[in-house]
């Protein structure tokens, strides 16, 4: 692993543990050239996915692109992070047993509002504000609606 700091290829692993609910490996990393310390993470990775855009462009999943598009959604809302980082790597395990390679946007866009929705409403509303296109307020409104229970007549 090269090293962040000064770009020497000769580090060493200082300490390993799992992290993220045994899905991911945490490293603790020494520089002997610079004495700099940093960590990393390796996952498993069981295939290699292609993201078709609605424009039929096609690029590669980029599971730290799927992270920040989340963690913005949940911004400043009240969910232990690590319980995002189990839902992320739920996700992406979920769209790696699909069995398909190329896989369109808009199912991880249906899958991620399925996951949100599941523990907070208001990231799930941030979330399909932006998967959706939402142009006015109006389109909040009606997708507001949605979510609320029918109301019941009073007796």
């Amino acid at each position: 692993m090269r090293c962040p700091f000064c770009g020497n290829v000769d580090t060493q692993v200082k300490d390993s543990r799992p992290a993220e609910d045994h899905v991911a490996i945490r490293r603790r990393r020494f520089c002997p050239a610079c004495t700099g310390r940093f960590t990393t993470y390796e996952r498993v990775q069981l295939r290699d996915l292609v993201v078709i855009k609605s424009n039929g462009k096609r690029e590669d999943f980029d599971r730290d692109k799927l992270e920040r598009s989340i963690r913005i959604s949940l911004q400043k809302r009240p969910i232990d992070p690590e319980r995002i980082d189990q839902m992320i790597s739920g996700i992406v395990r979920r769209l790696e047993s699909l069995g398909e390679t190329d896989i369109q946007s808009s199912m991880i866009g249906e899958i991620v509002m399925e996951a949100l929705a599941r523990i907070d409403t208001v990231a799930y509303v941030r979330f399909a504000s932006v998967y959706k296109n939402f142009q006015a307020a109006d389109d909040f409104e009606e997708f507001v609606a949605e979510l609320r229970p029918p109301e019941q007549p009073e007796e």
